[in-house]
């Protein structure tokens, strides 16, 4: 096993007894090839060696059929699928009549920190506490950097908001990280008026690159703001 993994037997012995070593993920990597474990046995390994996986193949641009259904199945509630990249991936007609008709966006544009950035159809005061919005979202989207060092859609994603953010590069350079699984949100929406609302993201373990997001309203007068954007005549921001 030793020569098949590239390491000697000295420290294969000294490994297996505990004596006091931290494998490298490369030597972590070469052990789980060697003994041929599972994705389950390779985190499993990298777990007892108390070192992250790197990830596996190319992240996914496409939601699994499962969970694009799941997103589906989650109306009334507003509900989006999205990658470490904030790419939009599946969505239901909740979440599209509260933030925009995705289906009006070219793939590429569907994201929701360009949507917040760039896109000109969303209102600068859509977030009431938009600051605190865009540097959440950009401290998550360092820790996904960081755990996709060869991702070059999401350098060049970075790159171009950089580019063409000046928001952006300012918190960018603050070097923030912090990945944010439930809070709150207000929203001053065009029909429906101010409302807020509590989410969740929840990460399937088969897909844990994507994330789903689940909008539920804070309150009476919320719920009332999203029951008048449920009507299929609404229309969203972007419309």
């Amino acid at each position: 096993m030793a020569q098949l993994a590239g390491v000697s037997t000295d420290y294969i012995v000294r490994l297996e007894q505990g004596r006091g070593l931290r494998p490298s993920p490369e030597v972590l990597e070469a052990l789980a090839r060697t003994l041929r474990l599972d994705s389950d046995e390779r985190v499993y390994l990298f777990d007892l060696a108390q070192q992250r996986p790197p990830t596996v193949g190319k992240p996914s641009t496409t939601a699994a059929p499962a969970l694009g259904l799941l997103v589906a199945d989650l109306s009334p509630l507003p509900a989006m699928l999205v990658n470490h990249r904030y790419d939009i991936l599946a969505w239901n007609p909740e979440m599209a009549r509260l933030l925009v008709d995705f289906d009006t966006l070219p793939p590429a544009q569907r994201n929701t920190m360009w949507l917040c950035l760039l896109y000109p159809g969303m209102p600068e005061d859509f977030y009431v506490d938009r600051e605190t919005i865009v540097r959440e979202g950009i401290a998550d989207l360092r820790a996904a950097w960081a755990a996709h060092p060869d991702d070059q859609a999401l350098a060049d994603l970075i790159e171009q908001f950089t580019s063409q953010s000046e928001e952006f590069a300012r918190l960018w350079a603050k070097r923030d990280v912090k990945v944010n699984g439930r809070g709150r949100k207000s929203m001053r929406h065009p029909e429906a008026g101010l409302l807020t609302v509590n989410f969740e993201v929840l990460m399937p373990l088969q897909d844990p690159d994507h994330r789903l997001i689940i909008y539920r309203a804070a309150d009476a007068e919320s719920q009332a703001a999203l029951d008048v954007l449920a009507s299929p005549a609404k229309s969203t921001p972007g419309q």
